[in-house]
């Protein structure tokens, strides 16, 4: 059993009601109930944290590595093009992580084209909607299952 931890950027603790054309009309709370009754189903412990301040999510990162943590479903939100003091808590943790975006940023304007995080991640979805969630989770259970897993290597 691996325990997951799901880190949430600003502002998306509005989904449900914030541009539902680009994040659609679930909650983030619905979202994160439907991932932790997945993770379970997996034999794994899932927990999520949202914040809009850089701070906190850079504290919860090392909270989750002292609390060992296996793997970090990451939505940095604007923090993907912003914040370098979150990329390196995710490279000085050395855990691992999968980067989350709900919409492709590379179908918005160009300053979300770059992410500060991406080259760091095992992998990225985005573009999915809150389905990024459960196709993020899926690949990181499959990874976390799977000692075989060449980038499991690399840790």
């Amino acid at each position: 059993m691996a325990r997951i931890l799901v880190l949430n950027g600003p502002n998306l603790a509005r989904l449900g009601e914030r541009e539902p054309e680009l994040y659609g009309l679930r909650d983030l709370a619905s979202i994160e109930a439907e991932l932790r009754m997945l993770a379970a189903s997996r034999g794994h412990e899932l927990f999520a944290f949202q914040s809009e301040e850089e701070a906190a999510l850079v504290g919860e990162v090392w909270k989750a590595k002292r609390a060992g943590t296996g793997l970090i479903l990451l939505n940095p939100a604007a923090f993907t093009h912003t914040s370098i003091a979150l990329r390196d808590a995710l490279a000085g943790s050395r855990l691992p992580f999968i980067e989350v975006h709900l919409s492709n940023p590379h179908r918005r304007e160009p300053f979300r084209r770059r992410s500060l995080f991406s080259d760091l991640a095992l992998g990225v979805v985005a573009g999915f909607g809150p389905a990024s969630y459960r196709l993020a989770l899926e690949a990181g259970c499959a990874w976390l299952e799977d000692e075989r897993t060449p980038s499991r290597l690399h840790r």
